[in-house]
């Protein structure tokens, strides 16, 4: 459990360098990221290379004691070279160019940005390949911010082609999978396909599937040559990348999986303002973010890289982007680190040490002040750092399977997102609300890929499956008989891979598994909310969708029906099927008798309140802005370590734990 920070010693005077590096160890940082936004400073023209202030910077640090993530700098390719080749720009769906003067001006497809990037790769992999402070390598910096994956370019145009004929063969085979007869939009030839832009109204929802999933290749194949060139420049440290919070625009899972580490930027004020949200939620959580979302991108990518993952940047005060932008809460720094640690983060690095003074990220706080003065949240690291200290003493490193799997689908969202066929649909909102129900509950959730190993868990949720197939519905049944639960949601199994209704209906694949098979389904608007009561009691309602069952062709049992006679939970040998998107209060009673019903542990936390465990140790963070006590007996309090029972607002409690999981 590491503290790191993100600087840029090419904003500050070169004498300022040993001074922030004594700082840094000072405060506890032992880590730090540079070089990920240098390009113009490491070639100011074409072919002028001037690494000498960087080696500079990496032996002041070094010197120090610190330990640096050397970032490559591909993510702002510099005036130079946007003029010299204008075709590395990607082109948005109005066919605009995005142009230079920010950053991310370049399109993942472009043969031309590869060769550079190649370049400037393996120039700075040659060079501090064997540097023995450089302990990790960070591969651009967070792809696809600013709406930089779908690109419409003349590259990306002529890449398509190709793509698809490696993926489907013949062109009998793409006209067959995608339906293409409809419209009459059949092709004779790969080359024939347009990109899904322009068109005179909804584009052919199938191509508009694989054009997102070869932009997300795209970005796979890019990422893997920045990876192939370091290590063929001789770097054998661990290589990482920073990914980011609410974002789907390309498959996480295939991109780590050419990574050591993964990492995510955290910053959950920002990301609560541009969350779907109510507006009572965001007023009661606005100086803390919501509570489960730093949690659920903790362990989304946790899941990357067998477990190995960090937070490259954490919010240390208000930022510069959101809607609005609140100051966080007194404590809040200091609790969003130990929340990252409690997830098995291996490093928590701030973003940024010192404040700019100019430019697009002035008024985005860092740990210091634009003058280097400390900021608000330097007390919080004092105090962490001297808290990381005791918890250091004790053996946190054994990495626990928790009993709980939630599946996490990009494709699945992708489908959503091109046919939500209800208003306001958001596949990403509905699994937060899953996870959220689960983490109410106390519950340590894993999150997998359909793709992912799913034996020893108790309980496995999917809550939005759509796009399903065979293997996985072998991998869920497997799972069954091996004695877990599976509680899967509406829409699930709708789609087949090549986004088709499957010939037996939904849920297509699920269904042997489910003993469900839907009829039609039932786009609900605000205000047709069917209502519903579970067996303990509990009142709940249907949101935006609902599945209208074929009741001929469902064998499984009916659970509990919505007033108007439909079912709303269904179970069939050990697999419970929600027709409904259900309201976060529903899913938190429904999972619970889940959880009772495969023997897992739960604890009514109060409302703000989360639990996790590493290894021998359970944290609790409150979230809300009023106080909160943790249960009668679920602390330990002879082995407390910080913190009581009583949590004031953003404040946290860290015990060792006697609670045995199932």
């Amino acid at each position: 459990m590491q503290l790191g920070v993100c600087y840029y010693p090419e904003h500050w005077p070169r004498d300022r360098w040993p001074q922030d590096a004594r700082d840094m160890m000072e405060a506890g940082i032992r880590v730090v990221r540079i070089g990920e936004f240098a390009w113009s400073r490491l070639e100011p023209s074409s072919g002028d290379l001037r690494f000498e202030w960087l080696d500079e910077a990496v032996e002041v640090l070094a010197a120090a004691g610190l330990k640096i993530v050397m970032g490559t700098p591909t993510a702002t390719p510099p005036k130079w070279l946007v003029d010299a080749h204008p075709e590395i720009l990607a082109v948005d769906e109005n066919g605009d160019t995005r142009g230079y003067g920010s950053r991310r001006h370049y399109c993942f497809s472009s043969p031309t940005f590869r060769t550079l990037s190649e370049r400037i790769v393996r120039l700075m992999g040659e060079r501090y390949a064997n540097h023995p402070a450089i302990i990790a390598w960070q591969t651009d910096n967070e792809y696809g911010c600013h709406d930089t994956i779908l690109s419409y370019s003349a590259a990306a145009r002529a890449r398509f082609p190709a793509w698809l004929e490696a993926r489907y063969g013949t062109v009998e085979a793409l006209n067959q999978a995608w339906g293409t007869v409809f419209w009459s939009m059949e092709v004779s030839e790969f080359s024939q396909v347009e990109a899904p832009v322009g068109t005179v109204t909804e584009p052919h929802p199938a191509i508009v599937l694989d054009y997102r999933r070869f932009c997300s290749d795209m970005v796979v194949e890019y990422n893997r040559l920045q990876v192939d060139t370091l290590r063929a420049a001789g770097v054998s440290g661990d290589i990482v990348h920073n990914f980011m919070g609410l974002f789907t625009e390309f498959d996480h899972f295939d991109v780590a999986r050419d990574l050591d580490i993964a990492s995510w930027d955290s910053y959950p004020l920002g990301f609560l303002e541009r969350g779907a949200h109510d507006d009572a939620t965001k007023a009661q959580y606005r100086q803390q973010g919501h509570p489960d979302f730093a949690g659920f991108h903790h362990d989304l990518y946790r899941a990357m890289c067998k477990g190995r993952w960090w937070v490259m940047e954490q919010q240390p005060g208000p930022v510069n982007w959101a809607i609005s932008n609140a100051a966080p809460l007194p404590g809040m720094v200091r609790l969003w680190s130990h929340e990252a640690f409690a997830h098995g983060a291996e490093v928590v690095s701030y973003f940024r040490w010192r404040q700019a003074p100019f430019a697009q990220e002035q008024m985005h706080a860092g740990l210091l002040r634009p003058d280097g003065s400390p900021a608000s949240a330097w007390p919080e690291l004092l105090q962490l750092r001297d808290e990381l200290a005791t918890l250091a003493e004790h053996d946190t490193t054994t990495a626990q399977q928790a009993p709980v799997a939630l599946m996490f689908d990009y494709a699945s969202i992708w489908a959503c997102q091109i046919q939500p066929h209800a208003e306001n649909f958001n596949p990403l909102e509905l699994y937060l609300s899953w996870y959220s129900a689960l983490r109410r509950l106390g519950l340590d959730v894993d999150i997998v890929s359909p793709r992912d190993a799913l034996s020893g868990y108790s309980l496995i949720v999917l809550p939005c499956q759509v796009i399903a197939d065979e293997a996985l519905a072998a991998r869920l049944s497997a799972a069954r008989d091996s004695g877990s639960r599976v509680v899967i949601g509406a829409r699930s199994g709708s789609r087949t891979p090549e986004f088709q209704i499957p010939a037996q209906l939904a849920p297509g694949a699920l269904s042997e598994l489910t003993g469900v098979t839907v009829d039609r389904v039932d786009g609900l608007r605000p205000g047709a909310e069917p209502a519903v009561t579970l067996s303990n009691g509990a009142r709940g309602h249907a949101l935006r969708w609902r599945d209208l069952l074929d009741h001929q062709r469902t064998s499984a049992q009916v659970v509990t029906r919505f007033e108007d006679g439909e079912p709303a939970i269904l179970h069939h040998r050990g697999v419970s099927y929600l027709t409904a998107w259900l309201s976060e209060d529903s899913l938190v009673a429904i999972l619970q008798a889940e959880c009772q019903a495969c023997g897992i542990t739960t604890h009514a936390l109060p409302d703000g309140v989360r639990l996790r465990r590493r290894g021998p140790l359970c944290f609790a963070f409150n979230y809300a802005p009023e106080p909160r006590w943790l249960p009668e007996g679920l602390v330990n309090d002879s082995g407390l370590l910080a913190g009581s029972r009583v949590l004031a607002p953003a404040d946290v409690c860290i015990w060792f734990s006697d609670e045995k999981r199932p």
